[in-house]
């Protein structure tokens, strides 16, 4: 997050959905550590990507798939949508630019990267990446329904920033027309400078004398709009709100204003019982269940389990996450691993927030379990991408 915008409490404070935000970082190796061109000629010629993993426009406009995609072939069996290198050059060279989506599910460095903006902001994440021939322009003028961080990774590119059609649109207010105004924000982006665009804020960008390439960061929000959907979903429970319309309420002269009003009233009182505990425990679960572990070198892992014992050095998983939820009335502990769960006893939570807190930790430090339960839980926790053993 740092990296995006500097003073993170900062941001968050004062510009955070409020104000576009650039940051002259120029660092000296720019963002070399999460995506290069090499990595990009890399990951279009060697690792079969296919739609809808990537894809190409030009001018503002989707190009059809056919004209860069193939069918592969893979022993007796195949698939269509595989990127076809010399296509993709070929128009790329002719102003097409390349748009590398969803990167963070393929591309460890992004993946990390956006593992750890997710864990600080608790909201999905996204990473794309787009590939811009010199004095192109990729899309046309537009906003997102996510907030944006830009990337600059290689070259240079023209920004201008817009006033907001629609001031924090949902995913289906997407499509708000807007007349032309006079950017609030023009800057030409150099390597290492990021920009911050929050959602709804039109923008386009268009590359330089060089090609250029640019990393953007989506930040998918939850909006107040969804928390009060989770929790309509609790009136599907409640007789009066499966009942039917009265018969007739679309004729002249009924009164199906005053019904809604009286169905209204009835709404009213049935959200001052909602437990509204329970709602934001769902929603905090359903954040941190959608997490999986970054299982990078876990086969070695595996391997080396047998090994494991009171002098074996283990620390967190880089990316792992995991919610404990003591429950009192059971004397266990829920301790949510992503997108897997297990039921520990109650007496463990120090243990695993030891373990928890970042440290490299010697298993026979867990002196609150004899020697062959505290192998057992470390064993455990490896397999099931908490941990790892380091030493």
């Amino acid at each position: 997050m740092a990296r995006c915008v500097g003073d993170v409490d900062r941001f968050l404070a004062e510009t955070w959905g409020k104000a576009p935000l650039l940051q002259r970082r120029r660092e000296p190796n720019g963002f070399d550590d999460l995506l290069t061109l090499g990595d990009v000629d890399f990951i279009l010629t060697t690792t079969w990507l296919r739609t809808p993993a990537f894809r190409l426009v030009k001018d503002g406009k989707l190009l059809n798939e056919s004209s860069y995609t193939k069918w592969a072939g893979v022993g007796d069996r195949g698939a269509y949508g595989a990127v076809d290198p010399g296509k993709v050059y070929s128009l790329f060279h002719d102003g097409a630019t390349v748009v590398l989506q969803a990167m963070q599910r393929y591309w460890l460095p992004l993946a990390r990267f956006i593992r750890d903006l997710e864990v600080t902001l608790t909201l999905p994440a996204q990473a794309n990446a787009y590939i811009t021939p010199p004095g192109s322009r990729g899309l046309a003028v537009h906003y997102d329904t996510h907030d944006v961080f830009v990337l600059q990774v290689s070259g240079s590119k023209t920004w201008q920033v817009y006033d907001p059609v629609i001031e924090s649109p949902l995913p289906s207010q997407a499509s708000i027309e807007g007349a032309a105004t006079t950017p609030v924000l023009e800057t030409d982006l150099e390597p290492g400078d990021t920009l911050y665009i929050p959602r709804g804020w039109r923008h386009a960008a268009t590359a330089q004398a060089a090609a250029s390439a640019h990393m953007t960061i989506g930040v998918l929000n939850y909006a107040w709009y969804d928390v009060l959907q989770e929790v309509l979903l609790g009136t599907r429970d409640e007789l009066a709100f499966r009942e039917t319309v009265p018969v007739g309420y679309a004729q002249e002269g009924s009164d199906f204003a005053g019904d809604i009003a009286a169905r209204l009233q009835t709404l009213r009182d049935w959200l001052q019982e909602v437990d509204v505990e329970e709602v934001a425990a769902t929603l905090r679960r359903r954040f941190w269940a959608g997490r999986p572990p970054l299982l990078v070198g876990q086969m070695a892992q595996l391997g080396r389990l047998d090994e494991i014992s009171d002098d074996s050095l283990v620390r967190r998983r880089t990316g792992a996450v995991c919610l404990l939820e003591p429950d009192e009335q059971t004397g266990r502990l829920r301790a949510i691993l992503g997108d897997r769960e297990l039921v520990l006893p109650q007496e463990l939570e120090a243990t695993m927030r030891m373990l928890l807190d970042g440290s490299a930790v010697q298993v026979k430090q867990l002196e609150d379990l004899d020697g062959e339960s505290r192998v057992v839980l470390i064993r455990r926790l490896i397999r099931e991408g908490l941990l790892e053993c380091v030493g």
